[in-house]
């Protein structure tokens, strides 16, 4: 079979899947729906400050794994709506921070410089458009490349690398992102090693459970669900309730906003945007497709070398960065938009997450199975169908549906979202505490799971205190199983040598350059302090 047929057959995996309803005899498919769902979901989420898209996510996902099963037919539904999420929280993260000056999340904070002052000139609805149009632009471009990359990196992985060396990709991998977050390579390290560590607790190849202490609670080892929500959300939640406990107090709102003058966006205002959001959709789609970074450095380079640019090329009258100026807006909206779609490209290609958001598409293929990210997902079969490369395809179409929508009504709904800001956060968080350990008992149905993830939500507390990043020590957990079969087949296959690593060129390589990004980032820390 050929690449075309591949890509029609996951089409039809999305149009022609199990029926929810029909209009006028025309067939609506489940997953269809979904991705709606979700997109509208993760506008309504991304415009509430202290949410984001993975604590929708998170919540989401074991409760859609209860209502649609273990199934292959439920992989496309449930990834559909978590697409739909991350795309749609992406682009409501800026109405608050638009409107009321409050960033929701770390990158949001570039989009305040420009757009609360236009806000407070009268100009808030043209600042909405003007960040639905640089985010839907930049989201798109990075889909494309994610297309268009991620069989090709996949393809010369599974020709090039053998097990030695994909072992030592993991070991890279998990090094880069120990160093790329958190305050330093050292916490990063930190949160790495209790990630692996906390992975290791009664599993294996061996006839007892290790590291157990002789509970019969951890003989099966940590859930992924309480481990990955707990110090994800759960420490998040009880971080913000300390926040909210010191300030005893709300931030000071808008409670009028005015509306001045013309609010539309016109051909020549998209002609004086298109080159920032050109520029910072490469920027954001480079980023992007490194595993870890994140797209608040997306943001700030974005923001930077847009105001590089408006300094050169500024015309008498027009505001500043910092002012009000619409391209600063879009600079920063291109950029960390663009990065969702490239923070794919490592986990359909090597199966190695690289934000949040990525963590729980892992989360879901691993729950449900019949798909395993990585090299193998790409290999194009003559006589037989591969299965995985149907849902790959799929993935691809789901992740264009939900650009189609943040195309057409993306920008009305986002514009309409605004309330979502006034929910106070005494009401906000407990009520996610409660979604988030509801959606756990769904998934795992015994008390000790509320109890392990309550532990790991008090682990995840003291990370944010201490300043060491929870998503080291998330993606961490999640490869640990990887790896230690990865390690365990290579050092089987090379006839029980102890240098396996070392012993091929390539894997050196690789390991040489996990010490090098380590020392060669701790050097730049030292520096900057």
């Amino acid at each position: 079979m050929g690449t075309l047929d591949y890509v029609w057959m996951g089409i039809q995996a999305v149009f022609q899947g199990p029926e929810l309803f029909s209009i006028f005899g025309v067939s609506i498919s489940v997953t269809l729906i979904m991705i709606l769902g979700g997109f509208l979901t993760g506008i309504a989420v991304g415009a509430t400050p202290g949410l984001a898209g993975p604590i929708a996510m998170a919540i989401a996902l074991p409760i859609l794994i209860s209502v649609f099963g273990y199934t292959p037919d439920a992989l496309l539904p449930v990834m559909g709506f978590l697409i739909g999420v991350m795309k749609g929280a992406t682009i409501g993260g800026a109405v608050p921070a638009i409107l009321f000056n409050t960033p929701g999340t770390p990158d949001a904070y570039m989009t305040t410089l420009d757009g609360y002052p236009m806000t407070k000139r009268g100009k808030a609805a043209k600042a909405l458009r003007v960040a639905h149009f640089s985010s839907a632009s930049g989201d798109t471009f990075s889909d494309i490349v994610l297309i268009v990359c991620a069989p090709f990196l996949a393809l010369l992985v599974e020709a090039y690398l053998d097990l030695p060396e994909k072992t030592a990709l993991l070991i890279l991998s998990l090094s880069f992102i120990a160093a790329a977050i958190g305050g330093s390579p050292a916490k990063g390290l930190l949160s790495t090693g209790l990630g692996l560590l906390i992975a290791f607790v009664g599993t294996g190849e061996d006839f007892y459970p290790r590291l157990s202490l002789g509970s019969p609670m951890l003989n099966q080892g940590f859930p992924i669900a309480t481990s990955v929500l707990g110090v994800l959300i759960i420490g998040a939640v009880f971080k913000e309730m300390e926040t909210l406990w010191r300030q005893r107090q709300s931030r000071d709102i808008a409670s009028d906003i005015r509306i001045e003058g013309d609010q539309r966006l016109h051909w020549a205002d998209i002609r004086r945007l298109l080159p920032y959001v050109g520029r910072s959709a490469v920027i954001g789609t480079a980023i992007g497709a490194l595993p870890g970074i994140g797209s608040t450095l997306a943001a700030t380079l974005g923001y930077t070398v847009g105001r590089s640019r408006h300094a050169r090329t500024k015309t008498e009258g027009r505001p500043d960065f910092g002012e009000g100026a619409p391209e600063g807006i879009a600079a920063t909206e291109a950029a960390n938009s663009s990065v969702s779609g490239a923070n794919l490209i490592p986990v359909l290609s090597l199966g190695i997450p690289g934000n949040a958001a990525a963590v729980f598409l892992i989360l879901a293929a691993e729950s449900i199975g019949g798909f395993n990210p990585g090299p193998s997902v790409f290999r194009f079969t003559a006589d037989t169908v591969n299965p995985e490369l149907v849902i790959a395809f799929g993935l691809f179409t789901a992740m264009m549906i939900a650009n189609l929508l943040n195309w057409t009504i993306g920008g009305v709904f986002m514009r309409s979202m605004g309330v979502m800001v006034r929910i106070p956060k005494h009401i906000l968080l407990p009520a996610v505490l409660l979604l988030t350990l509801t959606a756990i008992y769904v998934q795992e149905t015994r008390m000790e799971a509320i109890w392990f993830a309550l532990g790991f939500g008090v682990l995840g507390y003291f990370m944010r205190v201490l300043a060491i990043s929870p998503l080291p020590f998330v993606i961490a957990f999640i490869l640990g199983g990887n790896l230690e079969e990865s390690a365990r087949q290579a050092f089987a296959a090379t006839g029980g040598d102890p240098w396996f690593l070392f012993t091929s060129p390539i894997a050196a390589l690789f390991m040489l350059a996990s010490v090098g990004v380590i020392v060669f980032t701790a050097r730049k820390t030292k520096e900057r302090s």
